[in-house]
């Protein structure tokens, strides 16, 4: 585990009706917070607040959609230095919806940076020679004024297993199709590929 132990770790538990830098607070070692939100803040907000807590670090989301604002965000975020590196795990459908803003991702952080799964978790782990943060929630990237949970450790076994699972996903050409997909989602050790197809070319749910 790296050096890390967290026979200390500190659980703490918040109800927000504030901002992201409010309810997360410091960022330190062996912490694990769990919260509820209104809404008032979004995935990129929470990784904007460690950011500025840790220092510049690699960043890594998983997400079911990405809209421009939440690509600029990046991108502004990494002009700045704060983002060293940025990996995109995003779910087939959106990359299907926004191909030219996916393949400007893959321009600006490199070709194995966008990583194509049939995908729903919203998960992203922020890293450096210091901190190990974990952060996963119900919400997506964008601002979206309902209740929404979410969780934030820093270091720990569900750190390592994320980053294990995104090393093993492999990178697709940037026109893949179906069966690629479900390959690379692994989803062949929990369904069979005939399975899935119903869920193919029919009703796009929205988050």
């Amino acid at each position: 585990m790296g050096g890390y132990s967290y026979r200390w770790r500190v659980a703490r538990a918040v109800e927000t009706f504030g901002a992201a830098s409010e309810a997360i607070g410091k960022i330190e070692p062996g912490m694990a917070l769990f919260g509820v939100s209104r809404g008032q803040f979004a995935m990129i907000d929470m990784i904007r607040h460690v950011l500025a807590e840790v220092g510049p670090a690699e960043v890594s989301l998983w997400t079911w959609a990405i809209a421009e604002y939440e690509r600029d965000m990046v991108l502004a975020l990494l002009s700045d230095q704060a983002i060293t590196g940025a990996t995109l795990l995003l779910d087939y459908s959106a990359g299907r919806r926004e191909p030219a803003m996916v393949d400007e991702w893959r321009d600006r952080f490199g070709e194995s940076s966008v990583k194509i799964i049939r995908n729903h978790a919203k998960i992203a782990r922020v890293w450096n020679d210091r901190y190990r943060v974990l952060l996963r929630g119900s919400m997506n990237l964008n601002y979206n004024p309902r209740a929404e949970q979410f969780d934030v450790t820093e270091g720990g076994p569900d750190f390592d297993l994320v980053a294990g699972i995104e090393a093993e996903v492999p990178v697709l050409p940037r026109r893949y199709d179906h069966e690629q997909v479900f390959q690379a989602s692994g989803l062949g050790r929990a369904f069979d590929a005939s399975v899935m197809g119903v869920f193919d070319g029919g009703k796009q749910w929205q988050p």
